[in-house]
């Protein structure tokens, strides 16, 4: 059957530096069979599932954490943390645009064969990989979305994942499938990437003499014109054989934590090796990068980054612009920002004393009457607190009760905090949001930073053989979270005491390595499905979100901390999986419902 598309082809805002890989034709109508004399128009089929990643820098999940809150009453995700979370109301939903990319990529697989994508024919083979390769690698990551987005356990309680769409469909098609098994879709994810791997290289750059090129190519016919032209450096910011090595870190994580390890076949052997490789492609613990925690405002790095290239820290990243999107959103009111997203006192209470101990440990000396001293560089670093300052002209931003400006804790105009604290991570400092005078600086998105694969792998190698064992590599848990703490300014003066004591114990080494996973992920979109997978208990996933009311003794000039309860949780005990649609399911009788929904 000849189906008619609509298209959009257009240039990838997503990528790095292949904005030229699309040649913008606005809703051209053609037959799916056109793509086969024209490549640019399956390049632009295959292009949307990069615009339908949902990659972004603003902090949207973690709004429905004990992590923050918004001061949006109309925010879907505080909706959702304070009891309308529903089936049928799911701001989580990926549903319906993985299965469009899904889709996509399956229609390009169905003609790939038959395209032609250059004259000559080394030119052709070797597109032919790269696409065909990249179609694999898109199908896994937008089913692996699938999975962390809506598999879960039946009213039987069998772990179930999506449906899997391995062909292209049309009108003809039969669309009411069932979902298969947890471990089948986990396997068919594992798979494509495999497929993919077999055909992409490890990143993509020019070469420049035919000892470069890698042998697989080579095999296929491969000259230095026909490897650049497929995969040299103008492709750079497409998913290669790194990222998947990545993403496949990411897909394991999840299926062997306690949520789905059941169901799925993974171990935390497997997820330790699998993060092993991506980071000895960097050397180990000795890759990483000691300003990888402020990847987001190194000013000079981001300055001088170069299209298609990564900073150390940096995995795979989206397009840099020029923007202040992220400050118009979370700057404070007095310096015209919209505070939108509240970091919380549960959060602000998680980072450490800078010698290395809880603040609620003696040893950590902490002071209530002065809280933000003396502790872990993060804090101050990640949240605007009471008193520090922001924006380009250095304003100090008071948000205790005492305060006269519009930055006062539950102030009147709709925009100051509802916990005491502002968003200060992932913002620049030096943009100037004033009517009439306002600029911009460059930004971009980190779609996986190195930091998230070091504490992936702390985590599986504490699972699989406690804080000091190393299996077949180089480096244990404790290595890992010693450098992170390290390069953080955390107990450089002391030794790391806390530290020391944890890597004696599997269970205080995995509470040290969730809380760091916490704190160098916060605001990433990380932790509500880190709670989910954890399987944490239905107390902890229904944390209260506290603020701090700051007041100011009369006379004496000293300040009071009071914490209070700022937004409840009312979360119900099968919230741990996310629903399958409502339409969808009131479409199709064969879809099974998770649990509760």
């Amino acid at each position: 059957m000849k189906s008619k598309l609509i298209i959009l082809l257009f240039c990838i805002p997503l990528l790095s530096s292949c904005d030229d890989m699309f040649e913008p034709a606005l809703e051209n109508i053609y037959d799916e069979n056109m793509m086969h004399s024209q490549p640019t128009f399956a390049q632009g089929i295959l292009g949307q599932a990069y615009a339908l990643l949902p990659y972004t820098t603003a902090p949207q999940s973690d709004l429905a954490t004990d992590d923050a809150v918004s001061n949006d009453i109309n925010n879907s995700y505080l909706k959702m943390a304070t009891g309308s979370w529903a089936s049928n109301s799911d701001p989580l939903s990926r549903w319906k645009k993985h299965y469009y990319a899904i889709q996509n990529i399956n229609l390009v697989l169905k003609h790939i064969d038959q395209i032609t994508w250059a004259e000559d024919e080394s030119a052709n083979k070797m597109f032919y990989m790269h696409y065909k390769g990249e179609c694999y690698a898109m199908r896994a990551l937008h089913t692996f979305f699938l999975l962390q987005t809506h598999a879960g356990k039946t009213s039987s309680g069998e772990l179930l994942g999506v449906p899997l769409h391995l062909e292209a469909e049309d009108a003809s098609s039969d669309f009411n499938k069932p979902r298969d098994s947890y471990q089948k879709c986990v396997e068919q994810v594992l798979a494509d990437m495999n497929q993919a791997m077999e055909l992409l290289p490890l990143d993509f750059g020019d070469v420049s003499s035919v000892n470069e090129i890698p042998e697989k190519y080579i095999q296929e016919g491969a000259n230095v014109e026909s490897y650049n032209r497929a995969f040299g450096q103008h492709m750079k910011g497409r998913i290669s054989n790194r990222i998947i090595e990545a993403i496949r870190t990411q897909l394991l994580l999840m299926a062997a934590s306690p949520a789905f390890s059941e169901g799925s076949g993974i171990t935390w052997e497997n997820v330790a090796d699998n993060a092993a490789i991506v980071l000895d492609r960097i050397g180990g613990v000795s890759g990483m990068d000691m300003d990888g925690w402020t990847w987001y405002t190194n000013v000079n790095e981001i300055a001088n980054l170069s299209a298609g290239d990564n900073p150390q820290e940096i995995l795979w990243r989206g397009r840099i612009s020029d923007n202040n999107t992220r400050e118009a959103d979370n700057y404070p009111p007095s310096i015209y920002g919209k505070g939108r997203v509240n970091p919380t006192q549960n959060l602000v209470d998680a980072f450490p004393m800078a010698n290395g101990y809880p603040i609620d440990d003696p040893r950590g000396f902490f002071d209530s009457t002065q809280p933000y001293e003396n502790r872990d560089p993060r804090l101050k670093t990640y949240v605007l607190v009471n008193g520090e300052t922001q924006g380009v002209k250095n304003s100090v931003i008071i948000t205790g009760v005492y305060g006269d400006n519009l930055d006062r804790l539950n102030g009147e105009n709709g925009k100051s905090t509802r916990t005491g604290y502002y968003l200060r991570k992932q913002l620049r400092s030096d943009i100037n949001l004033t009517p009439n005078s306002t600029s911009t600086q460059k930004h971009y998105t980190a779609f996986i930073r190195y930091t998230e694969i070091f504490l992936a792998y702390a985590e599986a190698a504490n699972e699989a053989w406690g804080p000091l064992g190393k299996g077949a590599h180089n480096y244990s848990a404790y290595d890992v979270i010693k450098a992170i703490r390290s390069r953080a300014g955390i107990g450089v003066m002391n030794g790391d005491p806390y530290l020391e004591e944890a890597k004696n114990n599997k269970d205080k080494m995995r509470e040290l390595i969730r809380n760091e996973r916490r704190l160098e992920l916060c605001f990433e979109n990380f932790r509500f499905w880190d709670l989910r997978r954890w399987k944490v208990g239905l107390e902890e996933l229904n944390e209260t979100a506290e603020g701090v009311e700051i007041q100011k003794v009369e006379g004496a000039g000293s300040l009071v901390y009071l914490p209070f309860d700022a937004e409840e949780r009312r979360y119900k005990d099968y919230m741990y999986y996310g629903p399958i649609p409502y339409s969808e399911t009131q479409k199709y009788n064969s879809l099974e419902q998770n649990a509760g929904w």
